[in-house]
């Protein structure tokens, strides 16, 4: 894994690249991209089925899905189905960014398609789930809606010494919360389903699938 460093030579930014509040930007202004290949990739599926009949990855395209009867991704978890990419390196300290063009096909409900897993206090820090068409911030609150069957760009921040995390939907923000505490953290990406009111299937789409580290 290389990660971008930050030049020595200092450019003048705007105050309004250095902010989550500000609505309407490139979320990605003022951090550095962490270099991701291959081994940066952790897959977690039903322990009991090949990884592809649950995951493809064609012209740039990330392509997961799962039943809601499918095992569990190991022998005895108690977890709900999932067909996921769990990111490495995990990281404690800093401002961490994802960053990924995601599409959800009508008709999954009940799907988790990101999260942040580790938090001092729970499991995750952040669940971003898929309900109707809406995405919601576990089952509540609302983040956006109307998002079956079209590409959109989500990002999500993770500020971990101020305790914040913000969603930006298409360059927006969207959604700011207080994180659940620190920890070893990591991003995941793909479809998990959630415990209770779920579709028998579930799917999303991935693409251009990125991870920044503020500079």
């Amino acid at each position: 894994m290389k990660v971008a460093y930050c030049s020595l030579l200092v450019f003048v930014i705007t105050l309004r690249g250095c902010f989550l509040s500000d609505a309407y930007i490139d979320p990605t202004y003022g951090f550095v991209e962490v270099m991701l290949n291959q081994s940066n990739f952790e897959y977690q599926k039903p322990y009991d089925t090949p990884l592809d009949q649950r995951y493809s990855y064609q012209n740039g395209t990330h392509r997961f899905w799962v039943y809601a009867d499918d095992k569990p991704f190991s022998l005895g978890s108690n977890t709900q189905p999932r067909t996921e990419i769990r990111i490495l390196p995990d990281y404690s300290s800093g401002i961490w960014q994802f960053e990924g063009m995601a599409f959800v096909p009508n008709g999954t409900s009940g799907a988790t398609i990101v999260q942040i897993h580790g938090a001092a206090h729970g499991n995750t820090t952040i669940l971003l789930r898929i309900f109707n068409g809406d995405m919601r911030y576990y089952s509540t609150p609302v983040i956006a809606t109307n998002l079956y069957d079209k590409w959109f760009k989500l990002n999500l921040i993770h500020d971990v010494d101020g305790g914040k995390v913000a969603v930006f939907i298409d360059n927006e923000e969207r959604f700011k919360i207080h994180d659940q505490g620190p920890s070893m953290l990591h991003f995941k990406f793909g479809v998990y389903g959630a415990p209770r009111n779920i579709s028998y299937y579930m799917e999303s789409r991935w693409k251009d699938v990125k991870i920044y580290k503020k500079c």
